[in-house]
């Protein structure tokens, strides 16, 4: 992947997006990361859909990777849902007239969820693996209430995260490099931990008013995100939906084993779409 451009948010701050290189491609993929790691841990990822002639763009979130901002804070929800406003401009302004879809993994399938609830114009569908809706695990109480307490008094307020980082997926090869990366980070804020946890609980409670299609799919022993908070979401939601639980798979379904079934799931119902 290469740095397609910088975007400048509203508050001043470079959101870095970066783009494969596809001529004529028949779709093209806008891929949103997840808490506390970055775009570039999906070069792989975006390899396989270029191999079939899909485009991506994938961005840096602000607080993470190479975008600017404090390490894991986002003064509102408002300020990210503009982000994704502002990549997605540069996005259809570059790939005008190709179909588009959005693809989020955990913190960032919480975000397009929330994204597409507010406006789904121009999007074709959308791809959620293991998205934030409820966590999979229950935070120190004392944790949950310094954040509480802290949202509106001091919302830059940073505290580690306390990511399972065994969780994330069974190669010990992906453990050790999340481990070494040095654009990786653990930490988050108070605003950022309540923002979040109230847009999954939006997004499970409204995903009956998203129209458009939407693949789904969490892996059965994910311990970080809750496969039930995105079963309840499906259950919820229209039949424009489509679950695929995962059996045995960790967090990370796009860094496991079964990964190349992952994406041949991916691509097939990409594929129905644009016939």
């Amino acid at each position: 992947m290469k740095i397609f451009r910088p975007v400048k948010t509203e508050d001043k701050l470079d959101l870095v997006l970066y783009n494969s290189s596809v001529k004529n491609p028949r779709a093209v993929i806008f891929l949103v990361h997840g808490m506390g790691e970055h775009a570039k841990r999906y070069a792989h990822v975006v390899e396989y859909f270029k191999n079939v002639n899909i485009a991506s763009v994938a961005i840096d979130l602000r607080g993470h990777g190479n975008s600017g901002g404090q390490r894991g804070h986002m003064p509102s929800f408002d300020h990210m849902m503009n982000d994704l406003t502002l990549a997605l401009a540069h996005v259809t302004h570059n790939y005008n007239g190709i179909p588009l879809f959005l693809y989020g993994h955990s913190m960032g399938g919480n975000l397009i969820l929330n994204y597409l609830l507010r406006n789904a114009d121009g999007v074709m569908g959308a791809i959620a693996t293991g998205p934030y809706l409820r966590l999979g695990f229950d935070p120190p109480r004392w944790k949950v209430i310094l954040a509480r307490l802290s949202a509106n008094i001091y919302p830059s307020l940073s505290q580690p995260t306390g990511l399972e980082r065994i969780a994330l997926a069974r190669s010990s090869q992906i453990i050790h490099e999340y481990e070494n990366d040095p654009l990786v980070h653990d930490r988050m804020t108070a605003s950022f931990f309540i923002n979040i946890h109230q847009a999954g609980m939006n997004a499970i409670a409204r995903s009956k008013e998203l129209e458009i299609p939407l693949l789904l799919m969490h892996g059965s022993e994910d311990r970080l995100t809750s496969p039930e908070g995105t079963k309840d979401f499906h259950a919820n939601a229209g039949s424009n939906v489509t679950f695929h639980l995962m059996e045995g798979l960790y967090h990370e379904i796009h860094n496991e084993p079964e990964k190349n079934q992952v994406f041949k799931i991916q691509l097939e119902w990409i594929e129905a779409l644009l016939k």
